[in-house]
């Protein structure tokens, strides 16, 4: 993905995200914000998009968000000041490739249906890794490439079109598996069809 085919795209999906993508995605949203609401600490939450998953953390959370489109971060920020979400301690614009944090700084990060929106996902998750606490969890959603079926062909006939719709219908999962400081603690499949993947991935602690 191109970056000014990302802020293209999203600036022309953002009025409609919520009801279109967003609803789609929901399963995935939830099931995540349910996972970080266990745990203690500080969230950054990469791709924030319009905020959808906002309201349903805990009121005690400590919630950061960042996304690269403004038209987005837009629609987010209305949604935190219309709904008086405390929580949210901040909301950025900002490149995940190079993400203007300390490192070790979030006990959890998650990462929501933007892997295979962002460019060069590879130094998105290294950035991800080296902001996150040893110790802490990466929690990821998102649509991973099928090997075979009839799914598998209509994501290769979408893998062109890329910069177009705004995200890889071929994304693979080996992609975000490759970085060394995360291994994975727990892998799953969800509905719809189980056409997206929940992962959590645990930072390894530095001796």
């Amino acid at each position: 993905m191109d970056i000014k085919a990302v802020q293209t795209s999203y600036a022309r999906w953002a009025p409609v995200y919520d009801k279109t993508f967003g609803t789609v995605t929901n399963v995935g949203r939830q099931r995540a914000v349910e996972y970080i609401n266990k745990r203690p600490g500080k969230v950054l939450e990469v791709g924030v998009g319009t905020g959808l998953s906002l309201k349903h953390y805990r009121p005690e959370m400590r919630v950061t968000g960042i996304d690269f489109s403004e038209d987005m971060l837009q629609k987010a920020q209305e949604k935190v000041k219309g709904l008086s979400l405390n929580h949210v301690e901040e909301l950025r614009q900002m490149d995940a490739r190079t993400l203007d944090f300390p490192e070790n700084h979030f006990d959890t990060i998650a990462a929501m249906h933007v892997l295979s929106v962002v460019p060069e996902p590879k130094k998105v998750m290294a950035e991800i890794a080296r902001v996150c606490k040893p110790g802490g969890r990466v929690v990821i959603t998102n649509h991973f490439q099928r090997k075979h079926g009839m799914l598998a062909s209509l994501e290769r006939v979408f893998a062109p079109l890329a910069n177009t719709i705004g995200w890889h219908s071929d994304f693979e999962i080996e992609t975000v598996l490759k970085e060394d400081a995360l291994v994975v603690e727990e892998q799953r499949s969800l509905p719809p069809l189980g056409m997206m993947t929940f992962l959590v991935l645990k930072k390894s602690v530095v001796a």
